[in-house]
């Protein structure tokens, strides 16, 4: 993802000083994340509360929109643990979702179909919301530095060597597909909990017997299996993100056809997802009890080292707001709604999605 939406941006992937430096920079970007999520959880848990309250505060049969409330609650996070206090202020988390929202819509589709190069005024749009964007980026680094606070991801980056306008690029980077993969996942999985008592069941036993009535913490987070479980097979079933890209770094070959040295090569993820050779259709996250599937999961990058810190970062957002929520409510489908998918860089519902909620007795 990372490498995709550099390229698609028009941003550097390293240093400019060749693989090694692009390695470090990686390495850098990865532990801004880590950082910020080990230093911020306790915030993590506050936002998704406020959010299972309100939920709670539901009539039974009151629709819920997930879209709408979890791309909330994902700007929410990742701005505040990205950025710091200064988006706590709703006014300007909003302000930053629509040029968020701008930049993104063209990069999912403009950019990939060509038509964002024949509108101009298109082009002019979104041309505009990443130049305000990158200025807000850049303020936001420049107050952090003068505050010298070691707290949050662009933290992280300051202490680092790079320079103002890497940090600028990987601030983008992380804000853009940090929120959307965080919402579409917290989506995507509580869409399918809605579809399946059992799951819910077996889930909620998993909390209880790991969590108690204590909340989740960074440290507890390994010992929910079957919550992961759920997860990886809301990625695979969603083909959450469909496609991935990786820069050729030495020329390749495939059958006849050359590979030049430093193209942007494009992994047709959801494709293999769907693969009926190797995965069964229903939404059964039990299937990742078995080593062999675990192993194929991995080998395509969504676990293990491989995985990219977007997702990483998604997982545990997804991971508080399920056990959260999951031991407090249960989650009912609105009978006759049809899920259609968009596949643009990161798979997301064409429409609203909604829900009931009932409280757990």
């Amino acid at each position: 993802m990372i490498t995709m939406l550099k390229s698609l941006l028009g941003y550097q992937s390293g240093m400019g000083g060749g693989a090694n430096e692009t390695v470090i920079r990686k390495k850098v970007y990865e532990s801004a994340i880590n950082n910020t999520l080990k230093n911020n959880f306790p915030l993590v848990l506050k936002l998704v509360d406020e959010l299972v309250g309100k939920w709670k505060s539901f009539p039974d049969a009151q629709h819920t929109p997930l879209c709408a409330h979890l791309l909330g609650l994902a700007m929410k996070s990742v701005t505040q643990l990205a950025l710091g206090e200064r988006f706590r202020d709703d006014s300007d988390v909003i302000s930053f979702r629509k040029n968020h929202d701008a930049i993104w819509s063209e990069i999912g589709k403009g950019y990939l179909d060509g038509s964002l190069e024949k509108s101009s005024s298109r082009k002019a749009h979104y041309e505009k919301a990443l130049s305000e964007m990158e200025s807000v980026l850049l303020s936001v680094a420049k107050d952090r530095k003068a505050q010298r606070k070691q707290t949050m991801f662009v933290d992280t980056l300051l202490q680092s060597s790079l320079t103002e306008r890497q940090i600028m690029e990987d601030c983008m980077v992380f804000t853009l597909a940090g929120c959307v993969i965080t919402a579409n996942l917290c989506i995507w999985a509580l869409h399918f909990l809605s579809t399946s008592e059992d799951v819910q069941d077996k889930l909620y036993q998993e909390l209880d017997e790991v969590l108690g009535s204590d909340p989740v913490t960074l440290d507890k987070i390994p010992q929910l299996k079957y919550c992961q479980q759920v997860l990886n097979e809301t990625v695979r079933t969603a083909k959450l993100t469909p496609v991935a890209a990786r820069l050729q770094e030495v020329e390749g070959k495939v059958d006849q056809h050359v590979i030049p040295k430093e193209t942007l090569v494009i992994y047709a993820l959801g494709v293999v997802l769907q693969d009926s050779d190797t995965w069964s259709a229903p939404f059964d996250p039990d299937r990742f009890e078995e080593e062999s599937v675990r192993k194929s999961f991995c080998l395509l990058g969504f676990s293990g080292n491989q995985t990219c810190p977007e997702l990483r970062f998604a997982y545990t957002i997804a991971t508080v707001l399920l056990s959260t929520l999951v031991r407090q409510l249960k989650l009912h489908k609105l009978k006759g709604q049809v899920m259609e998918v968009r596949s643009e860089l990161v798979s997301t519902p064409k429409d609203e999605t909604w829900i009931t909620v009932s409280r757990r007795s």
